[in-house]
């Protein structure tokens, strides 16, 4: 499902247990290619290529690469295992997973002699009699070590450099390479291998832990299990086959990140270099908050709170173990990137303690939180100290932009990112009311009266006459002329962030109820909803995504395919017309999210857009990560069952549900009659019943109050 973008990047068929170290796919140009590039070992990031690679070679082919290419069929990818034909050289392959090991099964067919050639991109590799050892770098003194056993003995081991074998039973370098050389009468050789961040010697512990023997149906049919019971969390009945396809697809790509790399109760921290130890609680890292605070985050506080306790007390402990104590904003396996605009750590950090989770310190967190909003530049894309940009934001209340003749001086400011004015501005706001809601937790009531006050930052950007939020210039006006689908150079960045204005009209989570006001009232707010998905794009397809590539997935000038618009469709609610709600969430998720290959409208994210679905298929959505409370849509299927840690059940009905019955007539909520296009997220973890009266055509009398907030 969207192994084939529209147009940035696709989704890979990622071979994984829930959250774990080891992640394998096959590696290709695209998901059309003729051709696979070796046989992955371990994918050491989201959109990375596999730190090793393994080459199966059959007969005297001539071996002059590093990893070799095939022709293939019959493959079956599944989140556990992974099988293909390679057709061209009659050899089947078998792969399955562990958590930080896993094992391959080679079947060669005919008498020709049998090889396996190991690859290390940029590292070391070594035989020492009966297993292979190795380690790669991947980037900020951060390395991959592993250490594979074969089922039998190689005959002979060469190493492979630039096209030509030489004996050799250690290589490094660019591209090391080691031929593992078989007896042509051994049919089936397996090996099995441990992946580490800490050293070969952990590598050969993780494997010999998980993976004891050479059994290979045992581990894949281990891994099956270990999956069914994670997607097992939630219980789905009802509903089409594709809607199911799409839900348990989506909810599989939710536990993909961030990546749990404790290892025996260690991790390396590529946040200052060191191993430590994880004192019970694993480490989780590989996390790009920017996309996953909006919807993945609450989705880890609904269904495995525990998980969500230990990614939060990560973030705490990456900000220790930095030079600076600020929250990280992408943390990665090699450090945190700190790409994208914003700090919004802060915002699942307010979102699990509002919600109850305990398992991490609050006073270090809000520490951590208020350094990266108040210490850090709001630069996007830099980790740099806070200057002339911050300075002018506390003084005045928002980014100034640059006038198209202006060239840019403040050496904080990324080059190609840009300022960002309006988008920084916006999400800043939003981090800033997390930050003051964690301050009147902590007891900190002059902070708190401080952030409270620049939450509403937003204003200092709203222009009445438009009705957008628009970029003024450092002098206090707006900048014009100005054209809010096209101005701002490439992605919008020059005054948004990869969206355009039309998106940003809507980034103001934490006070929708002001930006009502802003608007004009209830129905003008509708009205300019309406507008959104019934706007041109003012130009032709390929003009509009040569500039603006990541606003995909478009109805009018809605962008399906990036997380600042998840929100939008639920913003009916707040204006006193959930109808409208249910009728675009069901429309959205047909169009754009489907079980086919091009079935994902944008960049995934490893579980941003993909939470999403999930929660929308339930029937409820967390518009305000940071506030308790849900609001409703539209159940997809006639009964859902959310399995709580507590060992409580929370069920939603919704009898007859379907494209057509899509309406919600009316609810109750254990027995008791609902009214509001809400939900608390105590209701839920009380446990209870969520019971939907469906229908044709839409009860515009239900739901109808809102400003809950």
């Amino acid at each position: 499902m969207g192994n084939i973008s529209h147009l940035l990047v696709p989704t890979y068929p990622t071979v994984h247990l829930p959250n774990s170290l080891l992640r394998v796919y096959p590696e290709r140009s695209d998901f059309t290619s003729d051709k696979i590039h070796g046989l992955p070992v371990v994918v050491t990031s989201h959109r990375g290529s596999s730190a090793f690679n393994l080459s199966p070679v059959q007969g005297n082919a001539k071996i002059e690469q590093p990893v070799m290419d095939y022709s293939y069929d019959d493959e079956k990818v599944t989140p556990f295992s992974y099988h293909v034909y390679l057709d061209e050289d009659d050899i089947s392959v078998e792969f399955g997973v562990s958590h930080q090991s896993a094992i391959y099964g080679f079947n060669f067919k005919g008498a020709a002699a049998r090889s396996l050639l190991f690859n290390s991109r940029n590292g070391h590799l070594q035989w020492d009699g009966n297993s292979l050892s190795g380690s790669q770098e991947i980037g900020n003194n951060t390395k991959v070590y592993i250490y594979a056993e074969p089922n039998v003995k190689p005959m002979a081991i060469q190493g492979l450099k630039r096209g030509q074998l030489f004996p050799a039973n250690t290589v490094k370098g660019e591209d090391a390479c080691l031929l593992l050389s078989f007896n042509k009468n051994q049919s089936d050789i397996k090996v099995r291998y441990g992946i580490s961040f800490i050293s070969e010697e952990q590598a050969k512990a993780n494997l010999r832990r998980e993976i004891k023997n050479f059994d290979l149906k045992s581990v894949i049919g281990r891994g099956k299990e270990i999956w069914n019971d994670v997607l097992g969390k939630i219980k789905v009945e009802g509903g089409t086959k594709n809607e199911k396809h799409i839900f348990y697809t989506s909810l599989y790509r939710a536990f993909e990140r961030p990546v749990n790399i404790s290892e025996d109760g260690k991790y390396f921290s590529a946040f200052d270099g060191k191993i430590h130890n994880d004192n019970g609680q694993p480490f989780f890292t590989d996390d790009w908050i920017w996309d996953s605070y909006r919807a993945h985050h609450p989705l880890n506080v609904l269904i495995d709170p525990e998980k969500e306790s230990y990614v939060l007390n990560s973030f705490v402990r990456m900000a220790e173990q930095m030079s600076a104590y600020w929250l990280p904003t992408f943390p990665e396996i090699n450090g945190d990137s700190r790409r994208m605009n914003s700090n919004h750590g802060v915002a699942s950090i307010l979102d699990a303690y509002e919600k109850g989770i305990r398992g991490f310190d609050l006073e270090k967190a809000y520490k951590a939180a208020k350094g990266a909003l108040t210490e850090k530049t709001l630069a996007p894309w830099s980790a740099k100290p806070k200057g002339k940009l911050e300075e002018f934001f506390t003084k005045n209340g928002y980014i100034p932009a640059l006038r198209p003749e202006e060239r840019e001086t403040i050496p904080e400011v990324h080059s190609f990112e840009k300022r960002q004015p309006v988008a920084v501005t916006l999400g800043t706001s939003y981090d800033l009311w997390c930050l003051s809601k964690l301050a009147k937790i902590l007891g900190y009531e002059d902070d708190y009266a401080l952030f409270s006050k620049q939450a509403f930052s937003y204003r200092n950007l709203f222009n009445e006459k438009t009705k957008f939020f628009h970029p003024k210039d450092s002098s206090g006006k707006f900048i014009e002329p100005f054209d809010y689908v096209f101005s701002g150079g490439l992605g919008a960045r020059e005054y948004y962030g990869e969206n355009n204005a039309w998106i940003y009209r809507w980034d103001v989570q934490h006070n929708i109820n002001d930006l009502i006001q802003l608007m004009g009232g209830s129905r003008q707010f509708v009205g300019y909803l309406d507008e959104m998905f019934n706007a041109s794009l003012g130009t032709a397809k390929f003009a509009f995504y040569s500039q603006l590539p990541d606003h995909t997935g478009n109805v009018g000038q809605y962008s399906m395919a990036n997380e600042p618009s998840l929100h939008i469709p639920y913003l009916y609610n707040f204006a006193g017309q959930p109808w409208k709600t249910q009728k675009r969430i069901r429309t959205l998720i047909n169009q754009w999210f489907r079980n086919d290959l091009m079935g994902v409208p944008g960049d995934e994210d490893g579980g941003g857009l993909s939470s999403f679905v999930v929660f929308s298929q339930l029937g409820f959505y967390p518009v305000t990560p940071g506030n308790p409370t849900y609001t409703i849509g539209t159940p997809f299927f006639e009964k859902a069952t959310i399995k709580l840690k507590s060992g409580k059940e929370f069920v939603i009905v919704a009898k007859g549900t379907s494209d057509t019955n899509k309406y919600i007539q009316s609810a109750k909520i254990n027995g008791v009659e609902l009214t509001r296009p809400w939900l608390d997220h105590k209701q839920i973890m009380n446990g209870g019943k969520l019971e939907f009266v469906m229908g044709p055509k839409a009860n515009k009398n239900w739901g109808i109050r809102s400003n809950h907030q």
